[in-house]
């Protein structure tokens, strides 16, 4: 039998999806599964979107060109400039979701057994797009008890080899929700100057503040030109996550030189998304508001609810729409799996993404989960009661076993 490649095995499974079989095992059984594991959000896609594909007179549906449609790459841009980071549509390359920017930024500034910082937890695909690249990560650890803010200057110096190409974080955070500060981007800036990093920024949740701001790009780093590169994506915006329509933003022209060339190699991104989403950027401030504000009052019942829960930890996040809990269990990876397979309350279960797999060291977040809020209120409420029902019907199996 031919041999799998090395590269394949060492590819981490999805934490966020891992566990699907089991839900749909549940589903099979007749028990009502409440998806926390994953960010889809479930506000509609805004009619725009559905009124452009529904007037869209196309006799073929042609490639189009790497870098992404010209009139979409401006609307685009002109939405940077109305939040105060200037751009222009050449800074833009378009790509197949937020994820392929990522990786076509990882290939493009950073070679095989070269380095990268994230602080951990991090979202678990970075780690996946590393691996595929040969990129080692050096993780920087965060606490619970601070909600997961920047560590001090001094870890990331001592983390720094003449190996380290980059830092990459994501702001706000998935999985934590944290917001970094201008402040706090300050400092990375002065890291990057001083070392000659590329500071890479997933920038995909940012409307989505709820306690301090302005929001502060990293775009708008003073002399950081050629160093930064932003992840963005209309996926969670816009609540068009099958779109996949995503953008590396750079005033780095070389950075998108060769980016563009990976662009060439898979062809286009996908050209209906493109055309669907234009119309979007034209969307006014009381979408937006409507939209944080629904994500504010969701993450308020979460955050209440699960510390309330007896042994559940849950920092308030600032932003995006998750929050990583500590949950009064040795293995979350078990316990959620324990969930899904053999508990429901009132013919319901919950499903969460272990947190482990958003950690790159070794036996972290064993008993942490990432919490996505992204169902309506009453819903989060009643996953809440079944977690902790779960929860303590756990710990009598636990208390029983160690009996025995």
């Amino acid at each position: 039998m031919p041999q799998i490649s090395l590269k394949g095995k060492e590819m981490p499974a999805s934490p966020i999806r891992k566990l699907v079989p089991y839900a749909d095992e549940a589903k099979r059984k007749g028990v009502k599964v409440y998806h926390l594991n994953i960010g889809q959000p479930d506000l509609e896609t805004p009619k725009p979107f559905w009124d452009k594909l529904k007037n869209l007179d196309m006799k073929v549906l042609e490639y189009c060109p790497s870098n992404g449609i010209a009139s979409y790459r401006e609307k685009f841009a002109a939405y940077y400039n109305g939040i105060g980071i200037d751009v222009k549509a050449n800074n833009f390359l378009i790509t197949e979701g937020g994820s392929e920017a990522l990786s076509f930024a990882m290939m493009s500034c950073i070679n095989e057994g070269d380095e990268i910082i994230i602080p951990e937890p991090m979202y678990a695909n970075y780690i996946g797009f590393a691996t595929a690249g040969n990129i080692r990560v050096k993780p920087i650890s965060t606490n619970i008890e601070n909600g997961f803010a920047l560590p001090p200057i001094e870890d990331f110096e001592k983390a720094i080899t003449s190996k380290t190409k980059a830092i990459l974080i994501c702001n706000p955070n998935n999985p934590t929700g944290y917001l970094y500060s201008k402040e706090e981007l300050m400092t990375l800036r002065e890291i990057c100057l001083k070392h000659d990093l590329f500071l890479f920024v997933d920038e995909v949740y940012r409307e989505f503040l709820y306690e301090k701001g302005p929001f502060f790009s990293a775009l708008n780093l003073p002399g950081m030109e050629e160093h930064v590169v932003v992840i963005d994506s209309i996926s969670k915006r816009f609540s068009a996550c099958g779109a996949r329509i995503g953008a590396l933003v750079t005033r780095n022209k070389l950075v998108l030189e060769i980016a563009l060339k990976f662009g060439q190699a898979r062809l286009s991104p996908p050209s209906l998304g493109q055309i669907a989403a234009e119309d979007l950027f034209d969307l006014g401030k009381e979408y937006y508001d409507s939209i944080v504000a629904e994500y504010q009052h969701r993450r308020d019942v979460i955050v209440a609810a699960l510390n309330k829960i007896p042994g559940v930890v849950c920092p308030n996040p600032g932003g995006a729409f998750y929050a990583v809990a500590s949950l009064p269990v040795k293995n979350s990876d078990a316990f959620c799996q324990w969930m899904l397979e053999d508990f429901s309350y009132e013919g319901a279960t919950v499903m969460m993404a272990p947190a482990s797999g958003f950690y790159s060291t070794e036996e972290a977040g064993k008993n942490q989960v990432r919490i996505a809020y992204v169902l309506k209120a009453d819903d989060l409420k009643a996953a809440a009661k079944c977690l902790e029902e779960g929860l303590k019907k756990y710990a009598e199996i636990s208390v029983k076993e160690l009996a025995r």
